[in-house]
């Protein structure tokens, strides 16, 4: 390589041999500055597996595994990776992954699996790593990834159905209601004269409920989820899917499931499987929120009973102007459009700023929301509510709109 000098002249094939072979070593601190922004993201993400753990940085053969603590979690790494390199490189990645770095290990110990911290984030690193299993690793995966998802539904699928269940007349009244219907301060109030001194309690002699509406399947409102695949957005797809497979089981509403990164994953009827969708995820890869969106917007049958959730970081890899003029579209034609940056238990997003307060000043609501506020929001969305005003009722602060965009997006 004494030939061949980094400087602005370079010839641009010896600036391709001088990327490749920085690349192939791997770029400390002193030659990252001659890599691109991608380059140095690329070398990062090799850097994690194959990177040198000894001081022995120009020989790559003494290279070791590296995704320690300091290193980015295990699902956006390999989005990453699924970014950079086409799919049998990727494959050949994440065995290394597998193997190095004793994932197969740890999962085959069963004191490992009790102490494991079973999250969310566990689950994405399952889900990501999943090809590179063998078949018995991976129904241990599957093992663990259920009891997640079990826990995670019994903590939020009540409040969700309550909240999306409203389709409950409140001014029609019954006598005989259904026990998640009974209306307990009525009840009380109707037998205080039943009131056992004895055991401080009221017996009631007469229950006071909600009487339900009758709703044929075609008054039934549509709700689309359409999620961001890629390797940041891993926590919010695993909570999107559960919150999916919730809604799909309420007779209230239709509910679908699409999953995008480069290609488009319909895993609407999966859903009556939350632990099947995961696996239907590919987590990782490009971003098309144009392709996706124009999918979705194909299938909603009446825009005026449709409701549109987004979840992404908005960082498009494909045509910006047209997305936004697609979203620009699908709000004239009356269908509900949310946009969620994230759906994570922190609720801090890295996200486009620009592309955001773009989406904004469509009169698209932008923000970032928490599992724990999803029920709440989706409930006031069916009821085609301002967002905006629920919003800071939660305390949860919109993307301004970019005022300079909405004719670009005309």
């Amino acid at each position: 390589m004494d030939d061949e000098t980094v400087g602005p002249d370079l010839h641009p094939i010896e600036g391709t041999r001088e990327r490749r072979w920085r690349l192939a070593i791997g770029a400390d601190d002193e030659s990252s500055s001659a890599l691109s922004e991608e380059d140095r993201r690329l070398s990062a993400a090799l850097d994690a597996l194959y990177g040198d753990g000894s001081g022995d940085a120009g020989d790559p053969r003494k290279r070791r595994g590296g995704l320690g603590r300091s290193a980015p979690r295990v699902a956006q790494w390999m989005g990453d990776i699924r970014s950079f390199f086409p799919e049998q490189v990727v494959q050949v990645v994440q065995k290394d992954a597998f193997e190095r770095l004793k994932l197969k290990q740890m999962l085959m110990e069963p004191e490992f699996l009790k102490a494991i911290e079973a999250d969310v984030n566990l689950v994405a690193d399952l889900v990501s790593l999943r090809s590179a299993m063998p078949e018995k690793t991976r129904d241990i995966a599957r093992s663990i990834i259920s009891d997640i998802v079990a826990k995670l539904m019994q903590r939020l699928e009540q409040k969700t159905a309550e909240a999306i269940r409203g389709a409950l007349d409140r001014s029609r009244r019954t006598n005989r209601p259904r026990q998640r219907d009974i209306d307990w301060p009525r009840t009380i109030a109707a037998n205080l004269r039943h009131y056992q001194p004895d055991h401080k309690t009221v017996v009631p002699e007469k229950l006071v409920g909600f009487m339900r509406r009758q709703r044929r399947l075609v008054d039934l409102d549509e709700v689309t989820l359409c999620v961001d695949q890629s390797g940041s957005m891993a926590s919010s797809v695993i909570y999107a899917s559960i919150f999916a497979a919730v809604m799909a089981s309420l007779p209230v509403v239709r509910t679908k499931l699409v999953c995008f990164d480069t290609a488009i994953v319909d895993l609407t009827e999966e859903l009556s499987d939350p632990v099947e969708v995961l696996f239907g995820v590919q987590l990782g890869g490009g971003t098309d929120i144009n392709q996706a969106v124009a999918y979705c917007a194909e299938r909603i049958e009446r825009p005026t009973k449709a409701h549109f959730v987004l979840i992404t970081d908005l960082y498009e890899g494909g045509n910006g102007q047209e997305l936004l003029r697609r979203l620009a579209a699908l709000v004239r034609s009356g269908v509900n459009v949310v946009v969620l940056l994230a759906l994570t238990d922190q609720g801090r997003p890295g996200y486009d700023s620009s592309m955001a307060g773009s989406v904004a000043a469509l009169g698209v609501p932008v923000f970032a929301c928490t599992p724990d506020h999803f029920p709440d929001m989706m409930a006031a969305a069916l009821r085609r509510e301002d967002i905006g005003a629920w919003a800071a009722g939660a305390d949860i602060k919109l993307i301004r709109p970019d005022s300079e965009t909405p004719s670009a997006a005309e």
